[in-house]
C-alpha cells in the first residue's frame, strides 16, 4: 500500500508539473521551468532569501522581456501601460485573496484584505472624509504638535558630537504617534521614550519580517490566534505590545459604542466618527472589523512615511550640496523657526518639493508586487489579452525605477523634479500605488523635513540597516 501510495503521489506530482510545463494557457509565457511548475520558486526568495524576490524578477526581465512567468498561474509585468492597466480597471481586476489575506492575517477584516471591490470601494468611502486635504489641513495642528516633540527629544538627548541617534526608529516612533493621534485621538506616545526603541516600533518591523511566513503558511498565524492569551504570550512575549495596542483600540471602540455622546467631547474627530455613523446604519462595520481597520492604518501609516524619512534624511546628508540647498531654501522661506511654518506654505518651496518627491521615489513604498487577478470582462493588458483567472502584478519598483523616465534612477536627484516639464514623471509617480489616503503622507513629509532641516544640524556618522546619525543644534 504505501508503494502504491508513493507511486501514485509521484505520478501525480509529475503529470502536473508537465501540464504546467506543455498544457497551461501561459505556456508560451516565457520564465524559469521551477517557477512555472510550482509556487515555491517564490517561496524560496521571499522566505530563504529574505524577501528578494523582486531583485530575481528584475534579473529575469533582463533575460526573458517585459512580460515573464514567476509562478504556476502568476504573470508579472515590466511595462508602464501594464501597470496602469492593472491597478486602474477597478472591477475587472480583484485582489488576490490568498496573499491579502495572508499578508494582514492579524487583520482579517480590514479594507485592504477585501478581494470583493464593491465591499472595499465602501469602506474606503467610510473612511474617505478623514484623509481629504480639507481634514489634514483641519487637523495640521496635531501633526506639527507630534514634530515639535521629536525636535525637542533631539535637541535635548542628543547635542553633542559624541552623540548619536537612530533616525529609522526616530522617524518610525514620530510617524507611529501621528497616525494613532490623527486616527483615534489616542496616542501612542511611543516618543516619551528617550532612547527611541519602544517595543510598538520594535515589534511593528517584526510584523512586516513575519508577512512571508503569513502569506505561505496562513495556518501558523490561525493556530496562534487560537491559543489562550497566557500560552500566546509565554510563547512569544514580544506579543504583549500588539496584544496591549489592540486591547487599547477596543476599550476607546466600546466606549464610542456605548456612549455616542464622548465622541463629541475628544479633541478632535476620529476615524470612528465616520465608520460608527454610516449613511446606512445597516452598513456599520462590526467590532472586530473597526479594530482591524485601526492595526491597517496603524502599519500602513507609519511604515512609508517613516521610510521614506529615513532615506531622504540619508541621502540629503550624504550629499552635502542637497541639504545645503534645503536649510537655505528654509531659512530664506522661513527667517523666524521659533513660529510654526504652515504645511500649505512648505509645500510651496520647490526645493523641499523635489525634496519630499525624490524621497518618495528612491524609497519605493510597497516594494512587493501586489497581486491581482483577471476577470472574464478584464480588457487587455499591455496589449495582451490574458487568460481569465490568472494572477497579474507589477511591482511599483519598476515604475519609479524606470530609466525611460527617470534618467539615472538610482541617482538621488531632486533636482530631476525641477525641470520644467514634468508630466511624464508624475504619471509614473507611484510611491503610494494607486490608493488614497495620500493627503495626510504628504503633509507629514513637508512638515517633517521642513522641521528637521530648518531647526536641527545633522550630520552622518554611520550605516546599517537603520542608518546612525549624530546631531548638533543650529546657531
Amino acid at each position: 500500500m504505501h508503494i502504491v501510495l508513493t507511486s501514485l503521489t509521484l505520478f501525480y506530482f509529475a503529470a502536473l508539473a508537465l501540464y504546467r510545463i506543455f498544457f497551461h494557457p501561459l505556456r508560451s509565457y516565457p520564465g524559469p521551468v521551477l517557477a512555472a511548475v510550482t509556487d515555491w520558486y517564490q517561496v524560496y526568495y521571499n522566505i530563504l532569501q529574505g524577501g528578494a524576490l523582486v531583485t530575481e524578477i528584475e534579473r529575469l526581465h533582463k533575460c526573458y522581456g517585459p512580460v515573464v512567468r514567476v509562478g504556476p498561474n502568476t504573470l508579472h509585468f515590466n511595462d508602464r501601460v501594464a501597470y496602469h492597466d492593472i491597478y486602474s480597471r477597478g472591477t475587472t481586476l480583484t485582489k488576490e485573496p490568498h496573499f491579502y489575506s495572508g499578508f494582514l492575517a492579524h487583520a482579517p477584516e480590514s479594507s485592504m484584505v477585501f478581494s470583493d471591490p464593491q465591499k472595499a470601494r465602501h469602506r474606503r468611502n467610510l473612511l474617505a472624509p478623514s484623509f481629504s486635504r480639507q481634514a489634514v489641513m483641519k487637523l495640521e495642528y496635531t501633526i506639527q504638535k507630534k514634530v515639535d516633540q521629536l525636535v525637542a527629544l533631539l535637541e535635548e538627548n542628543y547635542n553633542s558630537l559624541d552623540s548619536s541617534v537612530t533616525m529609522a526608529f526616530a522617524y518610525r516612533s514620530l510617524t507611529t504617534d501621528i497616525i494613532t493621534e490623527y486616527c483615534f485621538a489616542n496616542s501612542t506616545n511611543t516618543l516619551a521614550d528617550p532612547n527611541l526603541s519602544h517595543p510598538l516600533v520594535l515589534e511593528t518591523r517584526n510584523l512586516v519580517r513575519r508577512a512571508w511566513i503569513q502569506i505561505y503558511f496562513p495556518f501558523t498565524i490561525h493556530l496562534t490566534t487560537s491559543l489562550p492569551k497566557k500560552l500566546i504570550l509565554w510563547l512569544f512575549p514580544n506579543f504583549t505590545t500588539i496584544m496591549d495596542v489592540q486591547e487599547k483600540f477596543e476599550r476607546q471602540i466600546d466606549n464610542f459604542i456605548s456612549h455616542p455622546d464622548v465622541r463629541s467631547t475628544i479633541e478632535h474627530e476620529t476615524i470612528y466618527h465616520y465608520l460608527l455613523e454610516p449613511k446606512d446604519p445597516g452598513s456599520r462595520p462590526s467590532k472586530k472589523a473597526l479594530v482591524d481597520e485601526a492595526f491597517e492604518l496603524l502599519g500602513a501609516g507609519s511604515d512609508t512615511v517613516g521610510h521614506a524619512c529615513t532615506i531622504g534624511t540619508y541621502f540629503a546628508l550624504q550629499e552635502v550640496s542637497i541639504s545645503r540647498r534645503l536649510v537655505e531654501e528654509l531659512k530664506e522661506a522661513w527667517p523666524d523657526k521659533g513660529r510654526p511654518m504652515s504645511f500649505t506654505a512648505l509645500e510651496k518651496l520647490p526645493y523641499l518639493t523635489a525634496f519630499v518627491k525624490e524621497s518618495l521615489r528612491m524609497s519605493i513604498g510597497a516594494m512587493h508586487p501586489m497581486p491581482r487577478v483577471v476577470g472574464d470582462e478584464t480588457p487587455e493588458i499591455a496589449g495582451l489579452n490574458i487568460p481569465s483567472g490568472t494572477i497579474v502584478a507589477m511591482s511599483s519598483f519598476f515604475m519609479l525605477m524606470n530609466p525611460e523616465v527617470f534618467d539615472n534612477p538610482d541617482t538621488f536627484d531632486p533636482d530631476r523634479w525641477l525641470a520644467e516639464n514634468t508630466s511624464e514623471m508624475m504619471a509614473d509617480f507611484v510611491p503610494f500605488g494607486k490608493g488614497p489616503r495620500q493627503c495626510l503622507a504628504w503633509s507629514e513629509l513637508y512638515l517633517i523635513f521642513g522641521n528637521i532641516f530648518r531647526k536641527l544640524d545633522l550630520s552622518l556618522v554611520g550605516v546599517n540597516e537603520y542608518v546612525f546619525f549624530t546631531l548638533n543644534l543650529k546657531t
